[in-house]
This record gives C-alpha cells, sequence and structure tokens, in this order.
C-alpha cells in the first residue's frame, strides 16, 4: 500500500469541502452505526478469538459504548457546530466577532490491543463529527478484530474519506511520518515518545491516552461489600488488561483485612472456584505479556489467586500482598489481573506514596466523608477521579476524558471528542467605514494621551 498517496487522496478529498456540512456529517455518522450493529457478531466472535471476551463484556465494554456515543453526537452536532460569538473590544467596532469550530484535515488514529473496536472507532466518532477525514491503524496483537474492523470500515466508508490500515509496527512507524494534520494516539508511553518524535518533525499536533499506575484508595468508613465488588469488577474487565483498571489498593490497615476477604468473596463469586473455566473472564493477549506478568508474582504473596496457565495464556484473578514500594510489580503498570493491596496507617501517608509517583490516568476513592474527598481530590494529581467507583467515568459522554503528564494529554469522549478534531477558528469583520486618521502614523498626541486612548479602545 502507497501509504503516501493514500494520505494524498484524503488531502484532495477533504479540499473539495464534501465533509463539512452538518447533513453529510450526520449521514456518514448514522452509516457508521447501522455497520457496526450489521457487524455486531462478527466483532462478538473476533473479541472472543483475541482475547476471550464473552459477548455481554465485548458489549457493554465496547460496542454498546460506541453506539451510544454516536447517538448522542448526531443530536447534539448542530449545536456543536454552531459559532459562538464574542463581544469586542470598542477599537473593533463597528464589527462582529466570532469562534467557529473547523475541521482539522485529514487526521490519523492509532489503536491498542485491549479494546481493539471501542479505541478504534470511539476517536474516529469525534473525527467524523468534526468533518474531517481519517485514516484508521489497528492493533496487529488483536488479528481477528482487526480484519473484522477491515471489513467494517471499507464497506461502509470511500477511502478518500475513512481508510483502516493493518500491519505491524513497521506500517505504524511509516504512517506517523506521513503529512497528517493531526495524530490520536491510544498505547503506551514508549510508543508514544516515538510518535511525538516523528509528529514534531513536522509539527503535527497530537492527542495521547496513555495509561499509569491507576491507584485506589479505600479509607475506613468505605462501605466494604459495595467497595469490594466495584473494585473487583473495575480490576477484572478485560482480565486487567485496561489503561483505567485500578492497578494497585492503599487500603486503611484498620479495615485491610476485612476488604481482602470480602474481594476474595466477590472474585469467587463473579468467576467461580475455577475462573478458567468462566465464560466471563477474558485472557492475556500474547505470551510476551503472559510472561511479564507472571514476574510480577514473584514480588508479593498472592493471598488469592496466582494460578496460570501458558498454553491458554490464563492467569487467575490475584490480590498480591506485601509488595515492596520499589519493586516492579508497583514501578511498573501492571495491566493484567494482579492486584497489589498495600495498608496504610493513615491518609495523609497514602498521599505521600502518590504524590512520589506518575501522574496517572484516573485515581479511585472510597469514602463516604466529603472532607476526605476533597482532601483526596486537592492532595493529587490525575486524569479523572472517579468516586466510590471504577472506570464509569469513561462512559459519561460529558465528561470529557484524558491524562495529564506520563498519562498522556488531549481528551475526547462526546463534545471533547468534537473539540479534538476541530480547531477553534477566530474571525473579526468588521465594515469598511469609520476609519479614523488617528489609528495611523504619524502620531500627533502624547504618550499620555496614547496610553488613556488606548485603555479606552483596547480594555484593561
Amino acid at each position: 500500500m502507497d501509504l503516501s498517496s493514500l494520505v494524498a487522496s484524503q488531502r484532495q478529498y477533504f479540499q473539495t469541502g464534501s465533509t463539512r456540512p452538518l447533513a453529510f456529517r450526520q449521514e456518514q455518522l448514522h452509516r457508521f452505526k447501522a455497520a457496526i450493529e450489521s457487524h455486531e457478531e462478527e466483532l462478538f466472535s473476533a473479541l472472543h478469538a483475541d482475547l476471550h471476551k464473552s459477548p455481554a463484556e465485548a458489549y457493554t465494554s465496547e460496542i454498546g459504548m460506541l453506539l451510544s456515543e454516536i447517538t448522542h453526537t448526531v443530536k447534539r452536532l448542530p449545536s456543536w457546530m454552531k459559532s459562538d460569538r464574542r463581544r469586542l473590544p470598542l477599537f473593533a467596532k463597528p464589527g462582529k466577532g466570532w469562534v467557529s469550530p473547523e475541521p482539522r484535515g485529514v487526521v490519523l488514529i492509532l489503536a491498542p490491543w485491549n479494546f481493539p473496536v471501542l479505541l478504534l472507532l470511539s476517536p474516529l466518532i469525534g473525527a467524523l463529527a468534526a468533518g474531517n477525514c481519517a485514516c484508521l491503524k489497528t492493533s496487529e496483537h488483536a488479528p481477528h478484530t482487526s480484519a473484522v474492523l477491515a471489513r467494517l470500515v471499507r464497506d461502509t466508508f470511500p477511502p478518500e474519506y475513512v481508510t483502516i490500515v493493518e500491519g505491524g509496527s513497521d506500517v505504524a512507524k511509516t504512517l506517523v511520518c506521513q503529512e497528517f494534520d493531526y495524530i490520536f494516539f491510544t498505547g503506551s508511553a514508549t510508543v508514544a515518545k516515538e510518535i511525538m518524535a516523528a509528529a514534531a518533525q513536522r509539527l503535527t499536533p497530537v492527542t495521547l491516552e496513555l495509561g499509569g499506575k491507576c491507584p485506589c484508595i479505600v479509607c475506613d468508613d468505605a462501605t466494604l461489600e459495595i467497595t469490594a465488588r466495584r473494585l473487583v469488577w473495575g480490576k477484572f474487565i478485560n482480565a486487567g488488561q485496561a489503561c483505567v483498571a485500578p492497578d494497585f489498593v492503599l487500603v486503611d490497615k484498620r479495615i485491610g483485612e476485612r476488604l481482602m476477604q470480602e474481594m476474595i468473596r466477590c472474585a469467587q463469586k463473579f468467576y467461580g472456584e475455577d475462573p478458567q473455566k468462566s465464560p466471563d473472564y477474558a485472557r492475556i493477549i500474547d505470551r510476551r505479556h503472559f510472561d511479564r506478568l507472571i514476574a510480577f508474582l514473584g514480588y508479593g504473596h498472592a493471598i488469592h489467586g496466582g494460578q496460570h496457565d501458558a498454553e491458554q495464556l490464563y492467569i487467575a484473578p490475584t490480590f498480591l500482598t506485601g509488595a515492596p514500594l520499589t519493586s516492579p510489580v508497583m514501578q511498573e503498570e501492571i495491566f493484567g489481573p494482579i492486584l497489589p493491596i498495600i495498608e496504610y496507617e493513615n491518609l495523609e501517608e497514602a498521599l505521600v506514596i502518590l504524590q512520589g509517583m506518575p501522574v496517572p490516568l484516573a485515581l479511585y476513592l472510597f469514602t463516604n466523608n466529603k472532607k476526605t474527598r476533597a482532601r483526596v481530590i486537592d492532595g493529587t494529581r490525575s486524569g479523572s477521579v472517579c468516586v466510590n467507583d471504577t472506570v464509569l467515568q469513561i462512559a459519561a459522554k460529558n465528561l470529557p476524558f484524558g491524562g495529564l503528564g506520563a498519562s498522556g494529554f488531549g481528551s475526547y469522549h462526546g463534545k471533547a471528542g468534537f473539540d479534538c478534531f476541530s480547531h477553534n477558528r477566530s474571525v473579526l469583520a468588521r465594515p469598511a467605514v469609520f476609519d479614523p486618521a488617528a489609528r495611523y502614523p504619524p502620531v500627533t498626541i502624547s504618550m499620555k494621551e496614547l496610553k488613556r486612548a488606548y485603555r479606552l479602545l483596547v480594555g484593561e
């Protein structure tokens, strides 16, 4: 595939202006939704083949979220596209000022393997809503899903409008060196640095959705049964292979033992005595990630789980205690079904631990005390915060989703996705009348008079 010609054909199509009208954007989003619905069974099968995802998990964590966001976007797109009038200072009158959201142009979207449908197509919703052409790159680590997505896109859109590219890292490296107007990447910080370096050569703006060690603080006033259920659910979705999954738990030592026992009961209830037989429990994506996760088990004591099967890429839901803060399992993003649990003496001790770590994509807090909630939110940094639950913040379409610092930058979902792929273009329009000579050289007033006039005309 000639990637440079592909991008050139999309740029030529974009420059025709065909993607800009509201009716066109809404029509394409309707077609997009219909295509996802018609390929639903194929996507279920592919996600099971790549990650052992059940149809229920595939729908609730990927496909259903896409369908909901498309409906949300189509309904609100007319108001999002409207120009926003702005007040002008006296010097610009008579005149009008407004800000108009303009499409960025031809955009590149690079997706990871862990949620290969959602994380490829969710950014595309914002890109199409904003009036762009798009090139999509699937993950080679989820080959079955990649193949279905390729058919879906090619059956739905002309390649000069939306195209999809399959292949390995060599293809991705070639893509990011093309003349795109915007790059949207979801994945690891290591790859993100390479993408930023390539984008910098062309001054191409980027959004990076990364990850990090998302912490969970459980205070002594938390409602333990609900806390345990929501924590276990959020941690073991997709076998923990989620950028917003709780990565470790900091729990008040007064309730630590009770929380652990309650989480063990929840894990057994969700996945049975032998999770390997559960239809609702996913698998690790490949042997390299499997081996990396197994190595983490050596840095603590598994109070529950720890069983694994290399042939099936299976690792049981595992709770780990005794892991030193300096150990790899507490320094690296786990991205798997292993949950270290650390007890703290008081809340300030927990906050000190978090302040010594890179900024995560999400922070979770379980407490019923508003002052505690305020203290934790004010005393930490993260891309998002979720109180008394896990993961749900990514499904709230009116909440921008994105990282900070090491967890990335830029945001999307709902209107934030439209804004991500739009340029807010400022326009100042004046009539060709009333043109006082005092504006132009030579200056005939004193500096004191000039300053007074400037303050009046420009404002302070």
